[in-house]
Parts: structure tokens; sequence; C-alpha cells
């Protein structure tokens, strides 16, 4: 007599959003691993029968694709595609109420720290003691390492604080075995990520200490590079400067948002700095560490911002040069502080700010990339896409800096290697160059000797 065949459960993780989402994915599949779990990471054939979509929640355009993420695989659901759909995350955590109301065929919505009762719904066991087991989806080679958890600013424009809560450090210990972990599985580069890395052991060591756990994680053996995001400015520790400077690891790069330049809506921002103040930091981050690449981000539109206001700003990013930065609309974000102002600059007032600012971005990065020619930079190669290899130098983070572009019909490179590259040619985020030192091509399966 013949049985019927019971279909193993295969969980499809999905995720939306940045760095810290990507992590907080990591976490819950090697959680689900460790309990045996079929699990995968945004399956090509999306074939998994239960999905969990761990979503963004942080502006208007993150928050519609995520909710047309979770219709998606809703109507999946309901066309008997898959058999159960889970969402987590930022968006689940800021509008649980009103997404159970909206779209009720989700079996279970859970907010940023519900990973215990996810994974019981998920018939899984919530195991303390793997820390740093984490299934990582990044290249083989750079992991994010998320070092704290939620934030204490008052920044009016941004909803974090609603959706991960108060900042709390994660201790150095468990950072470095999680980087030794990383280290021991091929990982050579990780980048420190936090709501506020400036914040990092207040809460802990009563101190900053961001400078002492760089000094931590370099001691890590296979751990190459170490690179900073998502840095606050008002009371950025200054030691950790000197720390950049004597050690190797880490990366001469720095990921510090500055939102704005003009002192009046810095004050409603609620930024906790001024123009002056802002400018004599760059300042001295550039008189400490000469070749630092320092990334920014800026926001345009923020109510009550002027063209004379604006212009203020043009003119500053010109002035200041940075090697990378990106600008943003203003986002009406209810029960975030700047909720009550009016959103009172226009949509396509805001678009056109945004190309003005990127515009005068592209020709300095331009300028910058052409003073690069003919210098040797020790790259980390990321991947091959067509005929090219793909690569970054030490100023560069993956999926938001300039590429290396080697030409894969003249040279081999093996991906995740670190390999020194001359540059004959640059464009405005583009660097096109030749390896100093030739890697040899592996002999095709076919053609070796048996």
């Amino acid at each position: 007599m013949r049985t019927k065949t019971i279909k193993k459960n295969k969980i499809n993780v999905v995720t939306l959003g940045c760095s810290k989402n990507i992590y907080d994915s990591e976490v819950l599949m090697g959680q689900l691993k460790a309990n045996g779990k079929n699990v995968v990471h945004e399956d090509e054939n999306d074939d998994g029968n239960i999905v969990v979509i761990n979503t963004c929640g942080f502006i208007g355009k993150a928050k519609e694709e995520s909710i047309d993420t979770i219709l998606h695989y809703a109507n999946r659901k309901e066309a008997g595609e898959i058999d159960k759909v889970f969402v987590s995350g930022c968006l689940s955590e800021r509008y649980k109420p009103d997404l159970e109301e909206q779209i009720p065929n989700v079996d279970q919505y859970f907010g940023t720290h519900d990973l215990p009762n996810l994974l019981k719904v998920l018939e899984a066991d919530y195991k303390h003691e793997l820390i740093g087991e984490r299934l990582t989806t990044t290249p083989k080679h750079y992991a994010y390492l998320k070092i704290a958890e939620g934030c204490d600013r008052p920044c009016s424009f941004c909803a974090i604080p609603l959706m991960r809560g108060k900042h709390v450090s994660t201790p150095i210990e468990d950072i470095v075995t999680e980087a030794t972990k990383l280290a021991e599985k091929g990982i050579k580069e990780i980048m420190l990520i936090a709501q506020d890395l400036t914040y990092y052991g207040l809460d802990i060591y009563k101190k900053r200490a961001l400078a002492d756990l760089l000094e931590a994680l370099a001691k890590v053996d296979g751990i190459e590079w170490i690179r900073m995001h998502y840095a606050f400015p008002t009371g950025f520790p200054m030691d950790v400067l000197e720390v950049m400077k004597r050690e190797p690891k880490v990366c001469n790069y720095l990921d510090i948002p500055l939102q704005h330049i003009n002192t009046e809506l810095l004050k409603s921002m609620k930024r906790g700095t001024t123009h002056e103040k802002t400018t004599a930091l760059i300042h001295k981050f550039r008189e400490a560490v000469p070749d630092m690449a320092i990334r920014t981000t800026l926001i345009v539109g923020y109510p009550g911002e002027t063209e004379e206001m604006f212009q203020e700003l043009k003119d500053w990013v010109e002035e200041m040069r940075f090697e990378r930065l990106g600008a943003f609309e203003y986002s009406h974000e209810e029960n975030t502080g700047a909720y009550v102002l009016e959103d009172d600059v226009p949509a396509d007032v805001k678009f056109r700010r945004v190309n003005e600012i990127m515009e005068i971005q592209s020709q300095i990065s331009w300028e910058l990339n052409q003073e690069k020619i003919g210098k040797t930079f020790r790259c980390l190669f990321d991947r091959k896409d067509g005929e090219y290899f793909y690569g970054r130098t030490e100023s560069d983070s993956p999926d938001v800096d300039n590429d290396v572009i080697v030409d894969a019909k003249e040279h081999y490179i093996k991906i995740g290697e670190f390999i020194d590259v001359k540059i004959h040619d640059a464009g405005d985020y583009d660097l096109h160059g030749t390896p100093v030192k030739k890697q040899e091509r592996p002999v095709p399966l076919n053609q070796r000797k048996k």
C-alpha cells in the first residue's frame, strides 16, 4: 500500500531595505539552519512553500516596495502556490494593526524584536549559544556586522527609533566572536553597521568605545578590511581617527550622514550641530587622515527649505568636495517630530533639487577620479559580470560606491582576492585598470590531466 509523501517545508526569506535588514535575515536563517530547517534567501525559482518577508518602513518608497512585496506573496498564497506568509521587520513593527486589517491573509506579523516568536511559529527554537552563526547572503568574502541596535537620537525626520527602539550596544567580546567566525568562513572585509556608530558603548561601557572595538577587531586573523558605516556627526569620538591612521586594517573610509548644512534647518532637524561645527568637523577628519574617503548623505526638500537654503547647500557641497555623496528627497513620515510641520516643498522641486546636487557631485567625482589615473590601488574583487571583473578600492563600499573594472578578455582575476590594479581610465563613478601582477586562469575540467 502506497503512503502519501509529505512535502518537507522550504522557507524562503525575502529581504527588503538596508544592510541592517540583511544582517537580521542572516541571523534568522542561521537559527533556522541550526534547527535543521531547509532555508533559502530570495530563491531564484521562488519555490519555497513558506515565505518570510523582512520589510523596510523607513520612507515612502521603501514602504511601497514592502507593501507590494507582501501583496505579491499574499496573492500567491490565495492562489494556492505557497502555504504560508509571515511578515517581519520595520514596516511590520510600525504598522502592524493596519497591516493585519488591510492584508489579513498573511499568517502572522512580527516586529523587529520578535525573532524568538517568529522562530516558534516556524517550529524552531531560538538558540542563545549561536553568537555569530549566520547564513551570510553577501558574496563569500565580505559581510555586514551589526554592532548595535536602535537609536537614541531625536532627529525630527527619522522614524527609526519608532521601529528599532532605544540604542543597545553589543559587547565587544560578542562582536569579536562573530568576526572570528566570519573570518573562519573566508570573510576578508567586514562593514560595521548600526543606526549610530558614534554612540557605540555609551550604554554598556559609559563611554564612546568605537575605537576600542576597532582595536579588538583588528586583531582578528583573516579580516583585512574593516569599514565604518552610519556614524553620527555630533559627539563623534576623535580617537577613532588615531586608530584609522595607525591600523592598516581599518579602512580610510567613513560613512557619516550629514543631512544638510543650513543651521536653521539643522536645528529644526534636531541634529545638534551648525554649519560652522559641521564644516570644522570635516576639516578635522581630513587633517587627521588626509587619505580618508568621506561618504555622506543629504536630504533636500525638508519643510521650510527655501531656495536660499538650498543654494547654501549646493555651495557647501562644491566647497567640501566629498569623495562619496548621495541625496534624497524628504519623506513626510507620521509620528516623527517633523510631521507637525507643513510639507511645503513641492514634489517636483524636491526632484529638481536632488538632481542638481547629484550633478554637482558627479562633476566632483569625475575630477577626483581623474587624479587616480596612473596610480596603483589595492582592490578587492566582488564579481564577474559579462566580460568584466568588478572590484573596489579601500575608498569604496559595495553597491553604493565606485567600481574598479578590469577587462576579463585580457585578464583573469579570482573573485574574493586582493589585487593591485593600475588605473588607466576613469569616469564619474567607474575606474578602469590593469592588474599589476597576472593571475593564472584555472584549467577547465575537461582539459585537466587525469
